[in-house]
């Protein structure tokens, strides 16, 4: 594994663990009844009276998840409002069609962690999880395989994500009573470089390029009103960029890999969202943040708005999801892409679906290259017209996933991708990028995810990869989750 110097953030990482450690030793106790067991997990009974120490209670999660001894029994369903889920997780990351800045409303939280059983046996209601996330990858790329995401350094052995969530659910399943919930997370690897944003620790890519950092990527508050409709979910702080069907965090994803389309879109916003279920088929979002990928402090922070709505079909065999994202004056400024997003899910059968996703995107007064306007640190110019100081930089992609589900362990999945940067504004190359990816994905149990996949893509204006020389590139890589 290829590091670079030892920085403070190390210790960032190093006082969470710590901090884990004195959980484990001295367990709050809590007043709430203790949650169904999640029967994907096999997780031991709540009930069930144990005198185990607290590395024995971890261990012995996972020897159960990996080889039980017997077949769990079948559990009814738990309490779900809404229409079924469509698709069965795992082997897929998510049971529903997913939208962004709120949890999945009317759906329980039944799931049960392997530190959280060994913590307090998974009684409570405030959950730490997390997950270690190490990948290889050769490329015939010498030194970069960008504009590829989370695997852009060629030919090694990395650490993608060490992280540590902190998370209470609200119950959005019942409508008595109001509820809240929080989320924060420490992300610490390679793929901070993929989920920072200027002004939180922001110095570590942007002034320094270090390959390993940290970054604190969510930390927001949910309120649960459940009398707005069929319920609505009010998110205060820092989250993921709405649209979207991938996510930064890596079990979130079909493939390792992200596409081109993610690679350049915003990755995070800080601001205010509300979420609201009309009925079983339609949902609204309204949304204030300070721009993408910007800390409200920041000088390029700026009030935009985010508006979405999402379409489910009464048989939960289709979802669409339109997004108008971050939109203001679109004047150039550190990431603040206006970006109009839309997704569109579809289930062919029990164990087929696809997901596919297209946008366009834009900044007004770009700085042209090789102008007199400076471009921002971290903030590429444009392939302006001869003659033009400035000028708007549009882009456009599309992306298709088509998975096959082959049991409750693995499935397959195959994505093809198309990127046009018409003015390199986001890549640094003005030209049309294409990608193919044939990716497996196996669990054992479900705790360990083992994702290979095997990546063709081209540039068809101009060389960009291996440093300007080539058209083409060629990827093999993998990554392996390990939930803890």
């Amino acid at each position: 594994m290829t590091l670079t110097r030892r920085t403070s953030w190390h210790r960032h990482v190093f006082a969470w663990l710590v901090s884990i450690a004195f959980m484990a030793c001295f367990p709050a106790r809590s007043q709430q009844p203790p949650p169904a067991a999640d029967p994907a997990l096999n997780a031991p009974s709540a009930h069930t009276p144990n005198r185990k120490s607290f590395f024995a209670r971890w261990a012995d999660f996972y020897r159960q998840d990996w080889a039980p001894a017997t077949a769990p029994s079948p559990s009814p369903a738990p309490a779900r409002r809404g229409l079924p889920s469509p698709l069965d997780s795992p082997p897929f990351p998510n049971a529903d069609w997913s939208y962004g800045g709120s949890p999945v409303i009317g759906e329980p939280d039944t799931n049960s962690y392997p530190l959280m059983t060994a913590i307090n046996n998974a009684s409570g209601r405030t959950k730490l999880y997390g997950w270690v996330d190490p990948s290889v990858n050769f490329s015939t790329s010498s030194s970069r395989n960008l504009p590829e995401a989370n695997d852009s350094y060629s030919n090694r052995l990395e650490l993608n994500q060490l992280v540590l969530y902190a998370e209470r659910l609200p119950d959005s399943v019942q409508r008595s009573h109001i509820d809240w919930g929080y989320h924060l997370t420490a992300l610490y690897g390679t793929d901070y470089r993929f989920t920072f944003a200027k002004g939180y620790l922001s110095g570590q890519w942007l002034n320094h390029h270090r390959q390993y950092g940290f970054d604190p990527t969510l930390e927001y508050l949910d309120l649960y009103i459940p009398n707005w409709f069929q319920g609505a979910n009010l998110r205060l702080g820092r989250f993921i960029s709405v649209p979207g069907i991938e996510a930064q965090l890596a079990p979130n994803n079909y493939i390792f890999s992200h596409s081109l389309l993610y690679s350049i879109d915003p990755f995070t916003d800080t601001g205010l969202i509300a979420t609201i279920k009309l009925d079983d088929r339609w949902l609204v979002q309204a949304g204030i943040t300070g721009g993408h990928d910007v800390a409200l402090w920041a000088p390029d922070a700026k009030p935009s708005a985010t508006a979405c709505i999402s379409y489910t079909a009464p048989s939960a065999n289709d979802n669409l999801y339109a997004c108008a994202n971050g939109i203001n004056s679109g004047k150039y400024a550190y990431n603040n892409l206006q970006q109009y997003d839309s997704t569109w899910y579809h289930k062919f059968s029990k164990s087929v679906h696809m997901a596919t996703e297209a946008w366009y995107m834009y900044e007004r007064d770009v700085p042209a290259v090789g102008g007199s306007v400076q471009p921002e640190t971290g903030a590429n110019a444009a392939y302006c017209f001869p003659g033009r100081q400035r000028c708007t930089a549009p882009e456009y992609a599309l992306v298709n996933f088509l998975q096959k589900e082959l049991s409750t362990h693995n499935f397959l999945s195959f994505r093809t991708d198309f990127l046009d940067d018409k003015k390199g504004q986001r890549t640094g190359y003005a030209t049309r990028f294409s990608e193919n990816t044939v990716s497996g994905s196996h669990w054992f149990g479900t705790t360990v995810q083992l994702r290979p996949e095997l990546r063709f893509e081209r540039a068809w204006d101009r060389p960009v990869y291996g440093n300007g020389l080539h058209q083409n590139q060629l990827t093999v890589a993998s990554d392996l989750i390990f939930h803890f």
